[in-house]
């Protein structure tokens, strides 16, 4: 795939999986993100939904996060289709004062169970460390989410501490995970 200066092809993707493509997000996937972040199922770890003032401002976010970091969730494309299946991404954040990069992911309901997690964690994980030089990668998942832990694991990540994350005015039990260059997929 032939890349620009802003690490994307020509017809704005970033990157490629088997089954997926991504994107940056625009003001466009607003329908799309609605009908993920306003769905109880998909949003049971946050622990709330979103408003579309939030889904607005989430857009801004990611737009000044890939001008910042270069990353940031991205939109996962299904190749055959051109369906939004969810966003997935590489997020920068702050743990134990350390600006740190983690891999994350939300899909659309109809979309779970198809390995699309799984393959969209790879590909980014990798993407962290080809594109970004990344030297390690983590994942911030909460203690009671089996799927996005089982998922982490089976692309290699270790599990390194539990910590309390406080996020909309909860404690939330999250486990951290990491993993390091060495081990590429």
């Amino acid at each position: 795939m032939k890349k620009t200066a802003n690490n994307h092809d020509a017809s704005g993707y970033i990157l490629e999986s088997a089954r997926l493509k991504f994107r940056q997000i625009t003001h466009e996937d607003f329908a799309s993100l609605k009908e993920m972040l306003s769905d109880p199922k998909v949003m049971y770890a946050w622990e709330h939904t979103f408003t579309d003032d939030q889904i607005h401002d989430w857009i801004q976010t990611q737009l000044s996060y890939y001008r910042q970091d270069n990353a940031g969730y991205f939109a996962a494309i299904e190749k055959t289709t051109g369906a939004f299946v969810g966003q997935m991404g590489l997020h920068r954040c702050e743990f134990n004062q350390q600006r740190i990069f983690e891999v994350c992911y939300m899909l659309k309901h109809r979309y779970w169970h198809y390995g699309y997690a799984l393959e969209g964690v790879r590909a980014l994980t990798n993407y962290a460390f080809r594109e970004l030089s990344l030297p390690e990668v983590y994942a911030q998942i909460k203690t009671n989410n089996a799927p996005s832990i089982a998922v982490a694991e089976s692309v290699g990540f270790e599990k390194k501490t539990t910590f309390i994350k406080h996020y909309n005015g909860k404690n939330m039990e999250h486990l951290l995970y990491s993993k390091t260059k060495e081990f590429l997929l």
